[in-house]
């Protein structure tokens, strides 16, 4: 790529993903310790992932807003895609559960508590059109009662926990009609929740030709995945030196490595005071991670893995997903975020961060 296309940040956002992909790479041919390797790879993926994110921003410059946040919400999910198919093939079950919900968790309350708390010390009381992040807030419901109701028929020893499996599939199903009936009504209905993602009112640099932005999207989308498959493999070594349970390890470091930093950009938006724009770039991605890597990770995980993913969940997962999107509803519900509702977003993620961290 030509440098007069990039602007400084961009610049080292390319420079640090390379750098730590190659030394990811290395790290593994050269058979050192799985802490070593987990932690480099871990922070490869956060590079690639952000890599990932400017490419499809480059790409929404040629295709327009609304494209621009499908595409945004969809692709930036790539390296936990590939996290998630990794772990699968391993048979880390627990894992791919505990990083899909804490990838809702760490953008609906961590970096959207972020967002709010440093927009609200910077710009006060930030005023929001409400409609569609409520429409946001009850389709993330739906998927609580997705995973509540196969999650309470296990536990409670109902005749449908014997088909586990077959009422998980046919869950995701449903979670991807859902889906795909929302697309044309967000692209319809949410021209100003949908913007590509730098902040800047004026570009720094040229924007970056269609076929440019492709072959980086394809760069950083081949980046992850080999990133996640250095990250997945020491993985439960790693784990175990560092003495950390697994599902703290999902539930928060590979939540926030493959796909908390990549959607960190909505910080910038508060910076800026563009409120739609920050719930928008945040909320998109946890529903998402919802609507549609959850149950495309449950169908592959026949063909993928020695065990059938599902969607019964430890209940403190349920619970702690139910909680959190309860909390976000009433929060966002006024059309209005303040610092102090930052402070308790931010607050109510390390409660539930550390209520996993024996597991």
């Amino acid at each position: 790529m030509k440098v007069e296309y990039l602007d400084s940040r961009q610049r080292l956002i390319l420079g640090a993903a390379v750098v730590l992909t190659v030394t990811a790479g290395l790290s593994t041919a050269a058979g050192a310790g799985p802490v070593t390797r987990f932690v480099l790879a871990g922070l490869a993926l956060a590079g690639t992932a952000a890599v990932v994110g400017e490419a499809i921003e480059a790409v929404g410059e040629k295709v327009g807003p609304s494209l621009t946040g499908l595409l945004q919400s969809t692709l930036g999910n790539l390296p936990e895609l590939f996290v998630g198919i990794f772990a699968l093939q391993r048979g880390l079950t627990s894992v791919v559960r505990a990083s899909l919900v804490g990838s809702v968790l760490g953008n609906a309350l961590l970096v959207l508590g972020v967002a709010f708390l440093v927009g609200g010390l910077r710009h006060g009381t930030q005023r929001f059109e409400p409609e569609l992040p409520r429409l946001v807030s009850s389709l993330l419901l739906l998927v609580v009662a997705a995973m509540l109701v196969p999650t309470l028929a296990a536990h409670l020893g109902s005749p449908a926990a014997k088909h586990a499996p077959a009422l998980s599939d046919g869950l995701a199903v449903i979670l991807l009609v859902v889906y795909l009936a929302s697309v044309p009504y967000f692209l319809r209905h949410s021209p100003k929740l949908a913007p590509a993602k730098s902040p800047s009112p004026a570009p720094k640099s040229p924007p970056w030709p269609l076929k440019v932005s492709v072959a980086v999207l394809a760069a950083g989308s081949a980046g992850a995945a080999g990133a996640a498959e250095w990250f997945v493999g020491p993985l439960q070594a790693a784990t175990t030196s560092l003495g950390v349970s697994q599902t703290f390890t999902g539930l928060v470091v590979v939540a926030v490595a493959s796909n908390a930093v990549e959607n960190a950009v909505g910080v910038r938006f508060a910076v800026r005071a563009k409120p739609e724009y920050v719930i928008a770039t945040i909320l998109n991605s946890p529903l998402q991670v919802a609507l549609l890597l959850t149950p495309v990770l449950v169908l592959l995980s026949g063909p993928l893995g020695p065990a059938h993913l599902t969607l019964v969940f430890p209940p403190l997962l349920v619970v702690a997903l139910a909680i959190a999107t309860l909390v976000v509803t009433v929060i966002i519900y006024d059309g209005e975020y303040t610092w102090i509702e930052g402070v308790a977003l931010i607050a109510l993620y390390a409660i539930i961060a550390a209520a996993f961290w024996w597991g």
